[in-house]
């Protein structure tokens, strides 16, 4: 999926950490072959070469689930999520690349290629079928978080409950280490003039994510642009901002932080307040000042 994956773990034994480890690793990367957009010969790659053939795609329980909670994601959020924003996803990766600013014929034959109501699931076949030529199906904003989980499953299959896996700054955390409440976990500080300090979360059996500009972003034009991108402008995000999600699991903590970007965080705590479980977290600085928003729930994860 691109970026490295982390497992902390307290075993009995050095050899039952290792075989759970062993073990983990080898889940995600069988999920990786499944999701991965940058394998061209993943299941997801494959089903993006077949759109606009008019062919309904088999797909595997794996790939099935995950576009279903994409599906659900992008009804709940009126299209800020979109997994096929794949297309607008290439024209910003090269933009960073080129540093330069795309043309607006560039992003409107793109915007034309996405759409969520483009992709069509049969839950009687489980099949997809990709209605427009040229799409490109993008699940970074949620197959690591299905990864990590998946991950986290394999460790407590063995018998190691008290685990971590991260990927990214996204976490899956498990029963905390021993003799401890929980995991302490760091909340990276907006990289901004009067932004709050580093703070400490205290989070076990639950999952974490974060979204923002911190790490991936161009300045073209005089303007700030994240790697994440508006499927409805078709524009890398201009709001210089940092999301952290708490939830149950970490593919949803992954797909609210990713939507609560694109939203703001008036729509998006909205989201996030509706999902049994979750809380969140948002500092941005959409002019001079910035702002901190957060869910009444999330203040009771803070270190102590």
């Amino acid at each position: 999926m691109g970026l490295p994956f982390r497992i902390v773990l307290y075993a009995e034994s050095p050899s039952l950490a290792e075989a759970a480890a062993r073990a983990a690793f080898a889940r995600v990367a069988e999920l990786n072959q499944v999701f991965s957009d940058y394998e061209d010969d993943s299941e997801l790659t494959l089903l993006s070469r077949s759109s606009g053939s008019g062919c309904a795609v088999p797909v595997s329980d794996e790939l099935w689930r995950l576009l279903n909670i994409a599906e659900t994601m992008s009804r709940r959020s009126d299209g800020a999520f979109d997994i096929t924003v794949g297309p607008l996803v290439q024209v910003w990766r090269r933009a960073r690349r080129q540093r330069e600013l795309p043309t607006p014929e560039v992003i409107a034959e793109a915007k034309s290629r996405v759409g969520w109501q483009k992709v069509v699931l049969d839950p009687r076949a489980h099949t997809a079928k990709l209605l427009v030529s040229g799409m490109r199906l993008d699940l970074g904003s949620i197959a690591k978080g299905r990864a990590l989980d998946e991950a986290l499953r394999e460790l407590r299959s063995h018998g190691i409950p008290r685990a971590l896996v991260t990927g990214s700054g996204d976490m899956a955390l498990g029963d905390p280490p021993p003799g401890r409440t929980g995991w302490r976990i760091e909340l990276a500080p907006l990289d901004a003039p009067g932004a709050p300090p580093t703070q400490f979360l205290s989070l076990r059996n639950c999952g974490f994510a974060t979204s923002g500009d911190l790490f991936q972003h161009v300045e073209l034009g005089g303007k700030r642009y994240s790697h994440i991108v508006d499927p409805h402008t078709g524009l890398g995000m201009t709001d210089h901002s940092l999301v952290t999600v708490i939830a149950r699991d970490c593919v949803t903590a992954n797909s609210l932080s990713t939507t609560t970007c694109v939203v703001g965080p008036e729509r998006g705590l909205a989201l996030v307040n509706g999902t049994p479980g979750a809380s969140a977290r948002v500092v941005r600085k959409p002019g001079e000042r910035v702002e901190v928003s957060e869910s009444p729930s999330f203040a009771r994860f803070y270190d102590k």
